[in-house]
C-alpha cells in the first residue's frame, strides 16, 4: 500500500544540512541552488521542493533566486565605539562597504558576552548580508545555525570560539615576545607584566609571548610581578604604584594594551621613575608622551581592510574555500619625548 508522504517534523529552525538530507543531495548542491549557480534542473527542483516543505527561509530564498538582490547591509560588532582602535575599524569597514554599495550598521558589545549575543542575533533577524565581529564572549556556537544557513561571518582581532569561521588576527604572541625580549636585551631582569582579563584570547597570547621571551633569556618568571584583570588606566596606575613600592621593584614594565600603557605612564611620570616601558598597541599622541616608551605597533586599517574584503568575498559567493585565519605582523616603534641633552 502506498503511504501518503507527510511533512517531516522539524522542531528547530531548518538548516541547509536539513534541506540537503531531505532532498537527497549534497550540501554543496544546496549551496549552489541557493546562490543561483549552475545546477541541473532536476536537482534544482528537488532542492526547491525541500526548501518549500521545510520552510527554509522560503520567501528570502525565493526572492534572492529571482533577483539576486541582497539587503545591502552588513553588521559590525566592536567592543567600544569611543576607543580609537575600534573607531578606525568602523571607519575602514564603512568605506569598503560603501564601495560595494552596502550600508554598515555598527554596534558595541561593551565587552559583555550577553550583549554580544543579543546584538548579533538582532543583526541576523534584520537579515544583514554578513557580519564582522570583534568578539567579547567565549562561545560563538550560537551563530552556527546562521552560518549553516549561509550567513557569512568574519572575526577580527580575536578568534571565534566554538565556531569555524574566517578570522583576521594580529601576531599577539610574536609582538609581546619581541617587546619583552627588547627589555631583556637592555639588561632588565625584573620585568613586570600588566595584563587584562586572562579569559580574553589576545591577552593569553600576549602573556604566552612574554613568558616565552623570559624563558629564552633564562629568566625565571616572578609571579609577584604579574598583575592581571586590569581594565581601566587607573587600575594600571595603582598596580604600577604597588609594584614600585616592593622591596625589589621592577626596572621595566610590559603592558598588554594601550589603556594599561596610559595608566602606567601616568604613574611612572608622577613618581619620576625611569623604569623602562613597552606597551602593546600604539595610541594617539603616543609620540608626545613626556618620557620615552616603546609600543608594539601594527596597521589597524589593514586589519579592518583584510577582514572586510574577506567578508565581501564570502557575500559574493566564495563558499568553496574553508574558513581561514590571517595573521598580520607587528613591529616595535619608539614613542614619547626624549629629554634634551644637558649642556
Amino acid at each position: 500500500m502506498t503511504q501518503t508522504p507527510t511533512r517531516p517534523t522539524v522542531r528547530r529552525r531548518p538548516t541547509m544540512v536539513d534541506v540537503a538530507r531531505h532532498a537527497g543531495v549534497s550540501l554543496k548542491t544546496v549551496s549552489r541552488v541557493v546562490n543561483d549557480e549552475p545546477v541541473g534542473q532536476e536537482l534544482v527542483s528537488r532542492v526547491l521542493a525541500a526548501i518549500a516543505e521545510l520552510g527554509f527561509r522560503r520567501n528570502d530564498i525565493a526572492r534572492n533566486l529571482r533577483s539576486r538582490q541582497l539587503n545591502a547591509t552588513i553588521g559590525l560588532l566592536i567592543e567600544e565605539i569611543a576607543n580609537p582602535f575600534y573607531a578606525t575599524i568602523a571607519s575602514v569597514a564603512a568605506e569598503i562597504a560603501a564601495a560595494h554599495g552596502t550600508m554598515l550598521i555598527t554596534a558595541s558589545s561593551e565587552e559583555d558576552p550577553e550583549r554580544e549575543r543579543a546584538v548579533l542575533q538582532d543583526f541576523t533577524q534584520r537579515r544583514v548580508d554578513g557580519l564582522l565581529v570583534v568578539p567579547a564572549g567565549l562561545d560563538h556556537s550560537f551563530l552556527r545555525r546562521e552560518v549553516e544557513l549561509g550567513m557569512p561571518v568574519v572575526f577580527l582581532d580575536r578568534p571565534p570560539q566554538g565556531l569555524l569561521a574566517d578570522a583576521v588576527l594580529l601576531d599577539n604572541r610574536g609582538g609581546s615576545h619581541a617587546a619583552v625580549g627588547a627589555l631583556l636585551d637592555e639588561g632588565h631582569r625584573r620585568v613586570a607584566l600588566l595584563l587584562g582579563a586572562p579569559s580574553v584570547p589576545t591577552i593569553r597570547e600576549r602573556l604566552a609571548g612574554a613568558r616565552a621571551a623570559l624563558a629564552a633569556a633564562g629568566v625565571e618568571p616572578d609571579e609577584s610581578l604579574v598583575r592581571d584583570r586590569l581594565i581601566a588606566p587607573e587600575e594600571a596606575g595603582r598596580a604600577v604604584a604597588a609594584l614600585l613600592d616592593l622591596p625589589d621593584p621592577p626596572t621595566a614594565f610590559f603592558c598588554a594594551n594601550n589603556r594599561l600603557t596610559v595608566g602606567a605612564l601616568q604613574e611612572l611620570h608622577r613618581r619620576g621613575s625611569d623604569a623602562a616601558l613597552v606597551g602593546f598597541d600604539d595610541f594617539e599622541l603616543a609620540h608626545l608622551m613626556p618620557r620615552p616608551l616603546t609600543v608594539v605597533a601594527y596597521d589597524t586599517r589593514e586589519l579592518a581592510r583584510v577582514a572586510t574584503e574577506r567578508l565581501f568575498q564570502r557575500i559574493a559567493g566564495d563558499d568553496d574555500s574553508p574558513p581561514s585565519t590571517v595573521v598580520l605582523p607587528t613591529s616595535l616603534r619608539p614613542r614619547g619625548l626624549t629629554p634634551p641633552p644637558t649642556r
